[in-house]
């Protein structure tokens, strides 16, 4: 790197902020600040926004240091008011969040340009997603890459009589209960030995060992509320 790149890390864990440094000083030609807050580091973007202005941010998602006087709650706010703001300025998370939905969710409602695991956060993986996020691409660990492959390859295989199934299922103390509530495209009810067909296939889908883990992992995936 020619010129020095500015890097921003948001995180209310000093041990977490002190272990990503150590990581980064084993990239040549960085200049890295840290902030405690999301407020905090808000605050320090818009203030060098024009002058020296930072090329990345890498944040956390959850802050347990916010009170009711701070502005940002987390760092999904903070992605939030990143963009509401049009900082040019590249994010990138770095968390230990990996449950399926809050992944899918940040990933396709903020579009981070990275999303990094803290528990196989190293150099090498550093030094790859900030060159990756320099050159406008994105990056994600191995394991988040996988979840978001596995969730799209699910949504293909759900139908809306799927769906129907599995928002039914916590409702009904037996499967029997669902035969005349589960409806066909054409309004006709679905015969049970359909549905438990049905959810026979599911369960092999999702990788469930029974019914009330068919139910968690699809809510794990974010295919329930």
């Amino acid at each position: 790197m020619s010129e020095k790149i500015k890097i921003l890390i948001a995180d209310d864990h000093q041990l977490i902020i002190e272990g990503i440094l150590s990581n980064l000083k084993g990239i040549d030609g960085l200049e890295v600040e840290t902030a405690s807050s999301c407020d905090q580091a808000f605050s320090k973007i818009k203030a060098q926004r024009n002058q020296e202005p930072f090329h990345i941010l890498f944040t956390d998602l959850s802050f347990d240091n916010t009170t009711e006087n701070s502005q940002l709650d987390g760092g999904e706010a903070l992605i939030k008011a990143i963009k509401q703001e049009e900082l040019n300025i590249k994010v990138g998370v770095i968390t230990g969040h990996t449950e399926t939905n809050r992944v899918y969710n940040v990933i396709h409602n903020l579009n981070p340009s990275a999303y990094i695991l803290k528990s196989n956060c190293n150099t090498s993986e550093l030094n790859f997603a900030i060159q990756k996020m320099l050159a406008g691409e994105v990056y994600y660990t191995h394991e988040i890459h996988q979840k978001l492959l596995k969730r799209a390859l699910i949504e293909i295989q759900m139908d809306e009589i799927a769906i129907q199934i599995l928002k039914e299922l916590p409702k009904h103390a037996k499967i029997n209960n669902m035969e005349g509530v589960i409806k066909k495209s054409d309004g006709s009810p679905l015969k049970i030995r359909s549905i438990e067909s049905k959810l026979a296939k599911l369960r092999t889908d999702l990788n469930a060992i029974n019914n009330t883990d068919l139910v968690l992992k699809a809510k794990e995936l974010g295919i329930l509320d």
